[in-house]
């Protein structure tokens, strides 16, 4: 692990809140070749490229997932499990329908008589849910795109997964009641999902999280039309702790981000004065660390990401807090003194987990949070995915001729000093027309 003091080692710390997603330009290019390929190709070239970076035939006849074969996994899969799902399913489901009712759908202003304005709010018509594969299979991303995009109304909803697809993943999108699945992964599903083929329809938005390729696949898909929720990039985790945390909940929340993939970033900012707490504090997160690790699966992925773990020391909490926001972490965990006071000063994260008992894997799996949340410092602009994301929000003008004379001469005199003629005629022709 690196130790940096947050005052004293300025260009490692701009390092990593500057952190940037390696090779990029190499995946954008290798997206546009494929997705190119796809656009011409349609089903052929899905075929092929599943052969080639999923080792599976797929054919026209295995490309979408059967209902039967939805309903076999439902019955396949351990109860627990089904159960489990089912659980997170319905927490999920509150916060969101929460959500959803927070939304005014009842705006309406005169902004001056005969001049009315309200807001129209219609859900996205089709959505593509991308439910990563590979390394694990995640039924959990099921539940955190389908369900928002339910709530939402959306008409169609699609998910793609890399085959083989498990038994989980379908399950889970039985629960949300998704049946249009393909066994497609990587660029080409992006790829189908935007340009379409001879089996898949195109949609309107993609959403889900990916690697670099799929990330990179999303943002030329919006180049082209296509909405997308966020291109997000490798998963991370930042842990604001004191002499009071408990290095082994900081040793085990660090471990849980690093399984996720090998480029995954886990910070730990100390916010404490005594050098000699520090040394021991550290000391008992390394030993934690070490004996955590030993009966993990994915102790090899892990051992990789821990490569980028790094300890922030900080001397108050202001560094701390100055720190989180300029790194805008994707998930943040406040496990210090007066956590919830600390979390007020934060402006700049995915999702805030308060408290020694908010672990991050909760918010991952059923405490009804979203998991698909901005990435590599974007949580400065963006949001996690929620309802929002899959509706559209259009202004709705009434205006009588009252209202237009009320506004008459500021549009023509703004409208001439943008030396647009047109504008100002389209105006003052209303009020110089005469019916014949």
């Amino acid at each position: 692990m690196k130790i940096l003091n947050y005052s004293q080692n300025k260009n490692e710390i701009e390092s990593i809140i500057n952190r940037s997603t390696a090779n990029f330009e190499s995946a954008l290019a290798r997206a546009g070749e494929i997705m190119g390929d796809v656009k011409n190709n349609g089903d052929f070239a899905l075929f092929k490229y599943t052969k080639k970076y999923d080792n599976f035939n797929l054919n026209s006849g295995n490309l979408r997932v059967s209902e039967e074969e939805v309903a076999g996994a439902v019955k396949r899969i351990p109860q627990k499990l089904f159960f489990a799902l089912k659980h997170a399913h319905g927490n999920i489901t509150k916060y969101h329908e929460a959500q959803f009712k927070s939304i005014n759908k009842n705006l309406k202003v005169e902004i001056d008589s005969g001049i009315e304005i309200s807001e129209k709010i219609t859900a996205v018509e089709s959505a593509g849910l991308y439910v990563p594969g590979g390394r694990a299979q995640y039924p959990s991303s099921v539940l955190m795109t389908a369900i928002p995009a339910n709530v939402a109304g959306v008409k169609r909803i699609v998910i793609t997964s890399p085959p083989e697809i498990s038994d989980s993943i379908l399950a889970a999108a039985h629960l949300c009641g998704v049946f249009e699945i393909y066994r497609i992964g990587g660029v080409q599903a992006i790829a189908a999902l935007s340009s379409g083929t001879e089996t898949i329809k195109p949609v309107n938005k993609i959403v889900g999280p990916g690697n670099i390729y799929v990330m990179a696949a999303k943002m030329l898909a919006y180049s082209r039309g296509i909405g997308i929720d966020m291109p997000a990039g490798p998963s991370e985790v930042l842990l604001i702790a004191d002499e009071t945390s408990n290095p082994g909940f900081i040793a085990a929340d660090v471990l849980a981000q690093a399984e996720h993939d090998p480029d995954a970033q886990c910070v730990v900012v100390l916010n404490i004065d005594d050098r000699g707490e520090i040394e021991k504090i550290i000391k008992n997160i390394g030993k934690e660390i070490e004996n955590q690790i030993k009966n993990l699966n994915r102790k090899n992925i892990i051992e990789s990401s821990l490569n980028n773990f790094a300890i922030i020391l900080t001397k108050d909490i202001s560094d701390a807090i100055e720190f989180t926001n300029n790194y805008a972490p994707e998930h943040l965990g406040i496990m210090c003194k007066n956590p919830g006071s600390v979390a007020k000063k934060i402006k700049n994260a995915g999702a805030i987990f308060i408290g020694n008992y908010a672990p991050v894997p909760a918010g991952d799996y059923a405490s009804g949070g979203n998991h698909v949340l901005p990435t590599s410092g974007t949580a400065r602009f963006a949001s996690g995915l929620s309802v929002r994301d899959f509706l559209k929000f259009s202004s709705v003008q009434e205006i009588t001729k009252q209202g237009l004379n009320k506004i008459k001469n500021s549009v023509e005199e703004i409208a001439e000093a943008e030396g647009l003629d047109a504008h100002k005629n389209s105006v003052k022709i209303r009020f110089e027309h005469k019916k014949k």
